[in-house]
């Protein structure tokens, strides 16, 4: 999609600080972290959310849970952390293109938000 922020972050159109690249899956540190690693992974193929995902979504949507795991690992938070995706404007959802946001780095509380 021609004027979606994270295709146009992905086509290096928008500067970012990248972290890994894979040919499915796009993750940068996010601009407003809310933990010490706060990592957005955005499948490179847009889909708007997780409500608009079919079953042929499946495949990425898991590779993108695998690159947290990896990441996890890269920055030494396999002791805790958290990997988030929100689904519409109610849980929070602002850039309408599906990512995975990994949140680790302290503590991390229950119930969140």
């Amino acid at each position: 999609m021609s004027d979606c922020l994270f295709c146009r972050i992905i086509r290096g159109e928008i500067p970012s600080r990248k972290v890994y690249e894979d040919d499915y899956t796009f993750a940068f540190e996010d601009i407003n972290p809310q933990a010490p690693t706060h990592i957005l992974i955005v499948p490179k193929k847009h889909i708007r959310g997780l409500k608009e995902a079919v079953a042929e979504d499946a495949d990425v949507i898991g590779r993108s849970q695998l690159v947290a795991a990896h990441l996890a690992r890269e920055r030494s938070i396999e002791d805790g952390y958290r990997t988030v995706v929100n689904v519409g404007p109610r849980a929070g959802q602002s850039v309408f293109h599906l990512h995975l946001h990994l949140i680790g780095g302290r503590s991390l509380h229950w119930p969140p938000g």
